[in-house]
């Protein structure tokens, strides 16, 4: 059935596909040269709009201001599409499109396509990419970070461009920027920062918040105090504008994040991209709307707006147009700008077939592509949830991680209940559900799925298809969460607990994922959702880097322990439920594993892990042969027959 199910999805994908396409007439583009295509000597401009009348292209010499100098109609072309080239070198010159659909003229807009924008992206920008080049850029080299493509060798890090450096005690130059994440060598009292620090931290991806241009800062008053995440799209090919040092200038921006991403490359770190396809920021005024009004979002039967990503509108990623836009999209910013992954904002909203069909064009021009999303929606879709690409189908995925939000909320407590303990604050409960991430979500003979809180049967095929994870962006920090969940409980047992959920979280098999500053207790004062609050509750403050160090180190060794030992990132589910035997007699609230290292390559022939989440200290006696501490933090001397552990800790062991 799971041979034939991924065919039966296609085949039912593409009636409802063509049911949508034959309902309103609209034709499929299958060239390459949608949006603009520049030269010295002449653009070349065309836009689909199958519904239009009439298109007209505006010119104007200012971002903002002004009326257009210039406005040409386009031609009526091929497939809806609409064309016009224009002689000589527009560089510099910004434009838009309007479109006249039932006798009316739409707003005039950047088209979908649009590379480079003006202040707040109003306005296109002609642009020759080659100018947007830094120095060197030709020779820029993702980093490796796995000798065989294999995704659970990766490390992923969490991180808010303008988070990183714009604490006064970063110092970092170009606070709030991308050219802030490229220099070198920042400190502050002794401890690296930026950059510095994150080659430090030893992690192999940085995933970036989203950093293509947004709609919720206004980019004309850089003075006035703004903050957001980013999750509103304006311009999806487009870098937001807020983190340049100049929003007017289409190449200053492009530019400057091109440097950055060199920058980290150099550092040995990848970059992966939050993207947003699932929804638009404003959907009436959205370039998709104004120019197709109808085609790029599902509609409900009543045909107003359906909304699945919680937003007020949810695309329809199983239309050929728009499947193809983001798959010419993500590929853009592959080719452009080197990128080296994708998260997928709400991925449950898309469609299985477009996801596979994403992933089959990225690894073709990047075979060691890191690709990973939501396996979730933000509410219900018309698009049937067996179509979508939810965690409950991630069999059907190909090459894509979803994130486990059942070890996430195992470890802590839902992130819903805001004074739920997890088990790492001694909620015995929620055993199993770590249980179920230390295996990456896949078949063990072990797991109780009966006991699992969100997952009825083991949903991923290779622990390569799940991301292990405690704390994002996304609700309270661990910090807090542990805090509002124990409000008696000392400092001294909320950073026990925090280290054990990190120790779970980073010798779990499938691919960890961290949030930034969790190294070192990161707090948001309590704020459960930051995405719109001031710096002051956003920023990574260096000073707990330099109060923590201690923190940063055992996370440090963590990494270093994971990415030298291969018995703890195996590559097939096989290998996990063959390799990794539980101890059912350990006493309840703690888990206690061993895995059969040396099966699967490693140096060290057996691991031995012991998680105690309870509020005790407790003996235990170790598996015959002696026994050497995994990291520094856990001793350097050899222990054999029995170790102490204590309350809420962990102690990874291991034999040669």
């Amino acid at each position: 059935m799971k041979l034939l199910l991924p065919l039966i999805l296609f085949i039912t994908n593409l009636q409802i596909t063509n049911a949508q396409i034959n309902n309103r007439h609209y034709p499929v583009y299958h060239g390459d040269d949608l949006g603009l295509t520049y030269s010295p000597n002449h653009s070349s401009f065309r836009l689909w709009s199958p519904r239009a009348e009439a298109v007209e292209l505006l010119l104007y010499k200012h971002p903002t201001e002004g009326r257009s100098y210039f406005i040409v109609s386009l031609v009526q072309s091929d497939s809806g599409t609409w064309y016009k080239q224009m002689p000589g070198d527009l560089q510099g010159v910004y434009y838009t499109f309007s479109a006249k659909i039932n006798g009316k003229w739409s707003d005039a807009v950047p088209d979908p396509y649009a590379k480079a924008a003006g202040t707040n992206g109003l306005r296109a920008m002609v642009t020759d990419l080659k100018l947007t080049d830094p120095h060197d850029w030709k020779k820029d080299k993702s980093p490796d970070f796995s000798r065989n493509n294999l995704a659970t060798d990766a490390v992923i890090y969490e991180l808010q461009i303008r988070d990183a450096s714009i604490d006064e005690n970063s110092g970092i130059q170009h606070k709030g920027k991308y050219l802030g994440l490229a220099e070198q060598n920042t400190s502050f009292n002794g401890v690296s920062t930026g950059l510095a620090h994150l080659k430090e931290l030893g992690v192999t991806h940085i995933h970036l918040l989203p950093f293509f241009d947004f709609n919720s800062i206004d980019e004309s008053k850089p003075e006035k105090p703004q903050y957001n995440w980013g999750y509103d799209p304006q311009n999806y090919n487009i870098p937001e504008g807020s983190f340049s040092t100049n929003p007017s200038d289409g190449i200053t921006r492009i530019k400057e994040l091109k440097t950055m991403i060199a920058a980290m490359h150099k550092a040995g770190l990848r970059v992966v991209m939050d993207v947003v396809y699932n929804h638009v920021s404003q959907v009436r005024q959205s370039n998709f709307e104004q120019l197709v009004p109808g085609y790029y979002f599902r509609q409900k039967a009543d045909g107003s707006f359906s909304d699945a990503s919680a937003c007020g509108n949810e695309t329809a990623s199983e239309r050929p147009m728009m499947r193809k836009f983001m798959i010419e999209s993500l590929l853009y910013w592959v080719k452009e700008y080197h990128m080296d992954g994708f998260r997928f904002d709400l991925m449950g909203i898309h469609d299985i077939e477009t996801m596979n069909q994403i992933s089959k064009a990225l690894h073709e021009v990047k075979p060691d592509i890191l690709l990973y999303g939501e396996g979730w929606a933000g509410g219900d879709s018309p698009l049937p949830e067996s179509l979508r690409a939810v965690k409950k189908n991630d069999a059907y995925l190909d090459r894509i991680a979803v994130f486990s939000d059942d070890i996430r909320d195992g470890i802590k407590g839902s992130v819903f209940k805001e004074n739920e303990n997890g088990f790492v604050s001694g909620n015995a409960a929620k055993t199993i559900s770590v249980k179920f991430g230390i295996v990456a979500a896949c078949q063990h003979p072990q797991i109780d799925y009966s006991k699992v809180n969100y997952s009825t049967e083991a949903y991923s095929p290779t622990p390569a298809q799940t991301i292990n994870y405690c704390e994002c962006h996304d609700n309270n920090t661990l910090w807090d969460k542990l805090k509002n969940s124990n409000p008696t409980s000392s400092e001294e047992e909320l950073k026990k607990m925090h280290k054990l959920a990190t120790t779970i979280v980073l010798s779990s098999q499938g691919i960890p994922f961290l949030h930034a500053g969790t190294e070192f207790y990161r707090t948001k004062q309590g704020v459960e959702n930051s995405y719109n609050k001031p710096d002051s509750i956003n920023k990574l403050d260096w000073k707990q880097k330099v109060a923590h160090k201690e923190m940063v180190d055992y996370t440090t060794q963590l990494i270093t322990m994971r990415k030298d030992h291969p018995g703890f990132r195996m590559r097939r589910a096989t290998d996990i439920a063959d390799n990794i035997v539980f101890d059912n007699s350990a006493l309840n609230g703690t888990i206690v594993y061993t895995i059969n290292a040396g099966a699967v390559g490693d140096s060290w022939k057996k691991i031995w892990v012991c998680l105690n989440g309870t509020s005790t200290d407790i003996n235990m006696l170790l598996p015959w042969g002696n026994w050497m501490p995994a990291i520094e933090a856990f001793g350097n001397k050899k222990i054999s027959d029995q170790v102490n552990v204590g309350r809420y800790a962990a102690l990874i062991l291991y034999q040669k």
